[in-house]
Formats: C-alpha cells, sequence, structure tokens
C-alpha cells in the first residue's frame, strides 16, 4: 500500500486507537534513552551500526508519542506520516522520512553509508531525537 496520509493508515489498518500505556512508554523512552548512553564513539568501522541505534531510538520514542496520544502504529512510514499529519511537525517528517528512506537502503539492501554521509545522518538523528524528547516531556506534564 502507498500510504499518503495519515487517513490512509488508519483505513489500512496500519494505525489504530488504542489505550495509552503509561508503562509502555515509559519503558519506550528509557529503553531509548539507554541505547543512545551505550554509543560510546563513532568510527569508519561502527558507523552504520551507530545510526542504527539512533533510529531504532527515535522508533522507539515516536511510538511512546503515538501511545501517549491513544495510538498503535504497525510501520515506519505510518510513524512518519503520524509524526507530519498528526503532531504537524513537517520539518521533523522531513528529516524522519529521509532516515528512514537511509535505514532502508542499509538494512534492506545493504548499501553502507560513507563515513561522512553517516555522520551528517546521526547528527540529524540526534536533532530529531532531542525534539521528540521535548514534545515527549510537553506531553508528559499536560497530562499529569
Amino acid at each position: 500500500m502507498n500510504f499518503k496520509g495519515w487517513k490512509d493508515c488508519i483505513e489500512e489498518g496500519e494505525a489504530f486507537k488504542s489505550f495509552k500505556d503509561k508503562g509502555r512508554i515509559k519503558s519506550l523512552i528509557e529503553t531509548a534513552k539507554k541505547r543512545i548512553s551505550l554509543i560510546k564513539e563513532i568510527t569508519k568501522e561502527n558507523c552504520n551500526f551507530v545510526f542504527e541505534d539512533y533510529y531504532i531510538s527515535i522508533l522507539e520514542l515516536l511510538q511512546a508519542l503515538a501511545i501517549l496520544d491513544g495510538f498503535k502504529i504497525k510501520n515506519h512510514v505510518c510513524l512518519g506520516l503520524y509524526l507530519r499529519d498528526v503532531l504537524r511537525k513537517d520539518e521533523l517528517f522531513r528529516i524522519f522520512d529521509d532516515l528512514r528512506f537511509k535505514r532502508n537502503a542499509l538494512t534492506y539492501y545493504g548499501n553502507q553509508m560513507d563515513f561522512e554521509t553517516c555522520k551528517e545522518a546521526i547528527k540529524r538523528s540526534k536533532k530529531l531525537i532531542n525534539e521528540l524528547n521535548s514534545i515527549i516531556i510537553k506531553r508528559l506534564k499536560n497530562t499529569n
């Protein structure tokens, strides 16, 4: 299915209303933080693996946000559309979609990024993670 917007994700059952599982939200946030804290250095040899860790942390934070809003989302495309269409964060969506494309090239096609491209992708991942953490903090304050 070619998802053009959030409505497509809902209609195809790839995203749906769910309950706000506070334990799962907390666990996803803690797991993302722990995964990032384990990264010590970025080298030519580990760069692509480090990028994957950042990308997985982004997914965990996006899932935490979606659960906070009462949604369960099944795929990465719909996570991006949630960011764009529900949260209305078009710039963050563009960053995420580019990172998703890079991760897919790496994971599904074995296309390793060169060191400079990889460092830039990690830099953009960190920016997105910081923004997502800020959104999560604001949302959690508003729910208490």
